[in-house]
């Protein structure tokens, strides 16, 4: 370019040339200049004696790799946004690149509008650079972060992960524990997104029948099916411009599975019903509390849809990995509880701090929220006191054997003995998995037999419910051949 100023102008960084060419005209159409580079070599002189407002940087280059330069942006242009390119099956290359600082990257081959639509996203989120969120120090209180809150080492790891993949495009695939706050991170992702202000939609794939699924998914039109008596876009067409989160995306029926596939490769949605496809443009977040991996391995999910999905990585970490967030979240969640309910709550006695501090909580941070949840609204203040307790985490504290419970002080088994001697004494002395059957039976019955309305109850994932009632069932029959 001879020196010229391409503050203008895109830089495409592509070594083959009928790519670069195929680029270069896409992103003309759409009204942008492009300078092209072919190696490494020319794109450093062209960076160094120019500032770009973006770059299409390819990483596998003839005499280098694009890392390289990318890194090097990081140091003296950070504000520039980078979207590395590249080949099928070098995802892995791709997220080393997206911790490295790119905004996004597309991997080949990829169609017209996913170019496009990259690139306008990058240019609408520049100058600011993305959150990144410091470590806490040792002691250090922490603020929420977008819906969190925590302050240890491993959630702070999150944030930063967070933060470095909002302003992207690319699929986020959310793993851990029921509890441990999936759609937290999939709402704080949308937050730092270029997105934020366009919707988030939900989708829970357990919590739809399989034969309705493919129309909350992707709509319908009048008539398309019996039930059908009105127009419905799916929950893809309403997330147009924003973020899509599928939650238990392990639970969606193999068929349905292949056309979530087709979506992603190409953009384009079609109603039950309709004669023509639609395009949107919607970011996928998805989140699941099983292992996908053994999913595809148990052929109950494709395993061509898992390396789509799967491409940026964050696994939640349980409540009981990061105790150091136990009484932060304790402490946070009590003084909201009790300005809902209007009680006068401040804080936790001692012996209550042990005992929480004890505790499995194999239901992460949903169940320490339903037992801060419970306390305020049986109880008043100003301090939680160990007979305030839930009588499972009372019994859980004194039981052998469980994680290694601390000690509890003499004069908590004073206050023990009352709670177990009245309406749950008859729970006592039974084992725990006929209390829960009897329990979530229950509880379907008071919904009048509604699994899904038991399950939102319960807060539990109705698929949940309908494995534990069919191994219930299985165990009968079994008795009764």
């Amino acid at each position: 370019m001879d020196g010229a100023d391409m503050s203008g102008d895109l830089l495409l960084v592509e070594d083959t040339s009928s790519l670069s060419l195929v680029y270069r005209g896409i992103l003309t159409r759409a009204g942008h200049e492009v300078t092209c580079a072919y190696t490494l070599e020319e794109a450093r002189g062209l960076c160094a004696g120019t500032r770009p407002k973006l770059v299409l940087l390819d990483l596998q280059l003839p005499d280098g790799d694009g890392l390289d330069l990318l890194r090097a942006l990081q140091v003296d242009a950070a504000d520039i946004p980078v979207i590395v390119i590249t080949a099928n099956g070098s995802i892995n290359r791709a997220v080393e690149a997206m911790r490295a600082g790119a905004t996004d990257f597309l991997v080949k081959p990829f169609d017209e509008g996913r170019l496009v639509n990259a690139v306008q996203n990058a240019l609408a989120d520049r100058p600011p650079a993305p959150v990144q969120p410091a470590p806490p120090e040792t002691g250090a209180e922490t603020g929420p972060f977008h819906g969190f809150i925590g302050r240890s080492g491993q959630m702070a790891d999150i944030y930063r992960m967070i933060g470095s993949i909002g302003r992207s495009t690319a699929t986020v695939f959310i793993t851990g524990e029921s509890g441990t706050g999936k759609e937290v991170c999939a709402r704080a992702i949308h937050a730092l997104s270029n997105r934020a202000r366009k919707p988030f939609v939900p989708l829970n794939c357990a919590a739809i029948p399989r034969d309705l699924l493919e129309s909350e998914v992707f709509g319908h039109l009048k008539g398309a099916f019996t039930g059908a008596l009105s127009d419905k876009p799916g929950a893809a067409a309403v997330a147009d411009g924003g973020t899509l989160f599928l939650d238990e995306i392990c639970e969606m029926d193999l068929s349905l599975q292949t056309k979530l596939l087709r979506f992603l490769q190409t953009s384009m949605i079609q109603p039950v019903g309709a004669a023509r496809p639609q395009a949107v443009d919607v970011r996928i977040v998805c989140a699941t509390n099983r292992d996908p991996a053994e999913e595809v391995r148990a052929g109950r999910f494709r395993e061509d849809l898992y390396y789509r999905l799967h491409v940026v990585p964050i696994k939640m970490p349980p409540l009981r990995e990061r105790r150091d967030d136990i009484m932060p979240i304790a402490q946070d969640s009590l003084l909201r509880f009790a300005a809902e309910e209007g009680k006068a709550f401040f804080g936790f006695d001692e012996h209550v701090v042990t005992i929480l501090l004890s505790r499995p909580w194999p239901g992460n941070v949903r169940q320490l929220l339903n037992v801060i949840r419970n306390i305020v609204v049986l109880h008043d203040g100003p301090l939680v006191t160990p007979g305030m307790l839930p009588t499972e985490i009372t019994l859980g504290a004194v039981e052998a054997g469980s994680d290694a419970p601390m000690p509890v002080p003499d004069e908590r088994q004073a206050v023990v003995a009352p709670v177990i001697t009245g309406s749950m004494a008859t729970l006592v002395g039974r084992p725990l998995s006929d209390v829960e059957r009897e329990f979530i039976e229950a509880t379907i019955e008071h919904c009048g037999g509604s699994v899904p309305r038991a399950a939102r109850m319960l807060e539990l994932s109705p698929s949940t419910i309908y494995r534990k009632l069919e191994s219930w069932n299985a165990a009968e029959r079994r008795e009764d051949a």
